[in-house]
């Protein structure tokens, strides 16, 4: 009787949590670049704001190691077990494949027992530092939509460096240090991402918290994306619109979490003790079972699909865009400069699509600005809309907004900012949270009302709520389980 009683309890908490689920959690697919709808007009193309699905990377990356032979096994040498140190009977031979090592081993899907993994020489010439580049390169601009997951199969490295680069590996950057002692390897004061906040998410720290030598249940190293995203989404990434807005309006914010190549930079293998044991050097190597790396093609909110073909990620563009991240305008559709899609406003965002040129139509044509249409006048010439100027309407006069048909600057993200968590929507008016209102969210929608109280609850399901009569059913029916 307890059993079927706590089975429904258990069904009804799902549905009052389905309930209770923000909006946010299902906003912003963005799965779809375009739908017909019906207007006075007759059947047209609307047009949203679109991106692939996240998924695994790592089916299409190019890993290359340096020095390039790095790899254990050529010639065969034997090193000491994971599990014990001190012994050292095990053997990797490149020549034989049950005991090889190769690089692909870091992404396979595990087929040999219990695990494969790719591993380094050991440390056989010390005190020369033993340090490996391991470069992982994707030919496109891909944006991270998950944390970075390194598995070690040796113990995890005493330093190591995570690096990326936005220009295919022509200039690389830090994302991340990783040491025993920050002071002493990288002269930086250790932190993790929980000391960070919104104004600090962009910091490059040190982190001593992935960094334990010998220990059979601390293999993993991570790059925290998911806990950077919740600075602006929340704990639970559920208010992602917020996300969004932040990433449509702060250039590096995107940017940060934007690659085109990732560089481990293994630098001290673990050594566990303060001393380096030289008479079993063969205890220190690097091992890796495992990268997951999860993310998109970035396709400038033009495109759902990214095909690999000939060993190349390419966007399958939409929105009379082209290129391999649908970053301009293709021929005969370059009437205003090209923009990438826009996530707000939630859920469909903007398209920003590439409209005919003059020279395709053979006559004059003058540019939409969001809603307002600058029209010819009769003479080959446009009439201009208040705020836009040029001979296509294609500019905005001074202090004005081009997303938003040239209106005045309300929010800008740098002077004027949307308050109480509201997001600044091209610059011409902000998104507010549902408990506040006015030209910047400074003002309690509920003092608006003049329905404010200090009990008034923001944020809490309404009296009466589905929410709030399923979780009352709920806690009456758990009562009999708690006597």
């Amino acid at each position: 009787m307890y059993l079927s009683r706590f089975l429904s309890i258990h069904a009804l908490w799902v549905t009052v949590s389905s309930v209770m689920q923000p909006y946010p959690l299902v906003w912003g697919h963005y799965d779809v670049c375009k739908t017909q709808i019906y207007t006075e007009e007759g059947k047209v193309w609307d047009y949203m704001a679109c991106q692939p699905e996240s998924t695994d990377m790592t089916k299409y990356l190019k890993v290359k190691l340096d020095p390039p032979d790095i790899t254990c096994g050529d010639p065969p040498e034997t090193f000491c077990a994971m599990g014990n140190p001190y012994m050292c009977n095990n053997e990797c031979d490149a020549s034989t494949p049950e005991l090889a090592h190769p690089p692909e081993l870091m992404f396979d899907f595990e087929g040999r027992h219990p695990s494969t993994f790719w591993q380094s020489a050991t440390w056989k010439e010390y005190p020369k530092p033993l340090q490996v580049n391991i470069t992982l390169s994707w030919s496109k601009t891909i944006e991270l939509t998950d944390n970075i997951v390194i598995t070690f199969e040796s113990g995890r490295p005493d330093q190591m460096i995570l690096e990326k680069s936005l220009d295919y590996g022509r200039t690389w950057q830090p994302y991340q240090y990783y040491a025993t002692d920050c002071l002493d390897a990288f002269h930086m004061d250790p932190k993790s991402v929980k000391d960070l906040s919104q104004r600090t998410v962009l910091e490059i720290i040190c982190t001593e918290e992935y960094s334990t030598g010998y220990m059979t249940n601390s293999k993993i190293i991570h790059f925290e994306i998911k806990d950077r995203f919740a600075f602006f989404a929340g704990p639970w990434l559920r208010n992602m619109a917020s996300l969004y807005g932040q990433l449509d309006t702060t250039k590096k914010l995107r940017d940060f979490f934007t690659v085109t190549d990732l560089r481990i930079r293994l630098l001290r293998p673990a050594v566990g003790e303060i001393f380096v044991d030289e008479l079993h050097l063969a205890r220190y190597f690097y091992a890796i079972s495992d990268i997951k790396v999860h993310g998109r093609c970035k396709c400038n909110l033009h495109a759902t699909v990214c095909v690999y073909d000939n060993s190349k990620l390419t966007c399958e563009c939409e929105h009379n865009t082209t290129g391999p991240d649908c970053g301009k305008c293709k021929k005969n559709y370059q009437g205003r400069p090209w923009s990438p899609g826009s996530y707000l406003p939630i859920p469909k965002g903007t398209a920003n699509t590439c409209i005919p040129s003059i020279s395709s139509i053979g006559k004059c044509y003058c540019n939409p600005l969001g809603s307002v249409h600058d029209r010819c006048n009769g003479s080959g010439f446009c009439e201009c809309k208040t705020g836009t100027t040029g001979p296509k309407c294609d500019e905005c006069l001074p202090g004005n907004s081009w997303h938003s048909g040239c209106q005045p600057n309300v929010c800008d993200n740098e002077l004027l900012h949307c308050q109480n968590g509201g997001t600044c929507h091209n610059n011409v008016r902000c998104l507010c949270p549902a408990a506040y209102t006015g030209i910047l969210c400074e003002k309690l929608r509920c003092e608006e009302a003049g329905s404010c109280g200090s009990d008034s609850g923001h944020g809490a399901p309404p009296p009466g709520s589905p929410a709030l009569l399923l979780l009352t059913a709920l806690l009456g029916t758990a009562s009999p389980l708690l006597v």
